[in-house]
């Protein structure tokens, strides 16, 4: 090991990576005979870490296997088959080993003279998506970035340049109540006031009001104000509920609006025969989030944006710093850093070509048909209980229920405190993960189930320790 040049032997490195290869393949080996929750308070994790920078060197192997021991083996595990809290993080070691790929050869994934195949292969990555959106390829294009938040934000900047200009002191936009947090997040960061965003309630279904979005929009009118974009989500992450795109799409056109779909978590069932059609009119938007980190299996961190015409990223996004003038290139050679926000970016795209020339397309469609349907079993088996009510309905592989036996004399409120205290002993159990959420004032369970090795056996154990945890708090 030579310390001064921050470098390894050939032999020293060998050994060192074979150990990481190793380690990660015995998690994705034996993820089910581990418990997918994590614990630690912060004085129990500074007991562990806090220590000043250290000036001497360490054993590159003592260092790894205290990382491995107290970092990796004490984190959540997201793809762990009984992680159905949030939206669970399946990954594949496909794209987990291409992402290490692309790390090792520090890819600069930011502009085509660096290295144009990684350009191209963002491309062709992009114009698959495209494709399959029902997009137009040749004038539509895209860029990959963190993840969901990242995209929307590059979606609302160029909807507000397109939209705008430089002036957006009047502007509007509209969202629907159960729109991600991310959206009032990223207009909050480029600089919108509370009275210029419209939060529109939705329906029975938690859907998009279009009435009501109708009449708001009229209203701004009339009071000076300039509608500029609408925010539908295509799977929302409380209930995976797919808003009207269809209806709203047309509003936008008659109203000159920007059409932006969130669809971060379920745009990928369009994927799936069982989904498609929950997502028509998807192919309508102007943007669209997707997050091939979530449904389309990749590793953490992967959001992607699609645009009906890419000339709009460059046009929001270019500067022309002298530092970078000699490697502008044609126009066909993109510079991913002239469409978003970042301009050192890493190599996103090699996970999800790697991963897709492996498996196939087919795969993919398979795993969230049966990811589509094992909910719908799910709901199947609590509507045959005495014990569970389904308060919204398997959507796009999310269910939302409540323990509430027939014959209980509970108030809402002894039940609302009697499900976040299952929810509770099941995260303190650390034999799955499964959180609360809030539907109609109600504390309900939430399971999304997207991981394609999670069994239905799996989702019944969990179900039968609910119960099991409710006699107990019941007493």
């Amino acid at each position: 090991m030579n310390k001064d040049t921050l470098e390894l032997s050939a032999e020293e490195m060998r050994s060192y990576g074979y150990s990481i290869v190793d380690t990660v393949v015995e998690h994705f080996h034996t993820q089910r005979e581990k418990q997918p929750n994590a614990s630690g308070t912060r004085e129990e994790m500074d007991t562990l870490f806090l220590e000043e920078a250290p000036e001497k060197s360490s054993d590159p192997q003592e260092v790894l296997d205290f990382v491995v021991e107290k970092v990796m083996k004490k984190s959540a595990i997201p793809s762990h088959p009984k992680a159905f809290s949030f939206v669970p993080g399946p990954s594949n070691y496909i794209s987990a080993m291409a992402d290490t790929l692309a790390t090792g050869f520090n890819i600069f994934g930011g502009g085509w003279s660096q290295s144009p195949p990684a350009a191209e292969l963002e491309i062709v990555t992009i114009s698959w998506l495209l494709k399959i959106f029902g997009f137009p390829v040749k004038k539509g294009g895209g860029i990959f970035t963190s993840g969901g938040s990242m995209a929307n934000l590059t979606a609302i900047v160029t909807a507000r340049r397109v939209k705008c200009g430089d002036d957006f002191s009047k502007a509007v936009i509209y969202l629907s109540d159960q729109a991600h947090s991310s959206n009032i997040k990223a207009l909050r960061i480029i600089g919108f006031l509370k009275e210029q965003i419209r939060l529109i309630p939705t329906d029975s279904e938690f859907k998009f009001s279009t009435i009501k979005l109708k009449s708001a929009i009229a209203r701004d009118r009339l009071e000076g104000y300039q509608p500029f974009c609408v925010i539908a989500t295509a799977g929302t992450t409380n209930t995976g509920t797919v808003d009207p795109l269809g209806d709203i799409s047309k509003i936008c056109k008659a109203e000159d609006l920007w059409f932006h779909i969130d669809g971060a978590y379920g745009g990928a069932a369009i994927l799936a025969k069982n989904g498609k059609q929950l997502l028509k009119g998807i192919s309508k938007a102007d943007s669209l989030t997707v997050d091939p980190h979530k449904w389309f299996f990749q590793p953490y961190e992967m959001g992607c944006l699609l645009i009906r015409h890419h000339k709009h990223l460059k046009s929001t996004f270019v500067e022309k710093p002298e530092y970078l003038r000699d490697i502008e290139g044609n126009e066909s050679e993109i510079n991913f850093y002239d469409h978003g926000v970042q301009l050192t970016r890493r190599f996103r795209a090699l996970k999800f070509y790697i991963s897709i020339k492996t498996f196939g397309l087919k795969a993919f469609r398979n795993a969230i048909t049966y990811n589509i349907e094992i909910a719908e079993k799910t709901e199947r088996f609590l509507r045959k209980s005495a014990k569970w009510e389904v308060v919204s309905p398997a959507t796009l592989a999310i269910i939302n229920f409540r323990f509430n036996p027939i014959g209980n004399s509970y108030s809402e409120k002894q039940l609302d405190a009697l499900n976040q205290k299952i929810s509770g002993a099941v995260m303190d159990s650390r034999e799955a993960q499964l959180v609360t959420t809030v539907l109609n004032g109600q504390v309900v369970l939430r399971m999304c189930l997207i991981n394609p090795r999670t069994t239905f056996q799996d989702v019944k154990d969990t179900l039968a320790l609910c119960e099991r945890f409710a006699s107990e708090i019941e007493g």
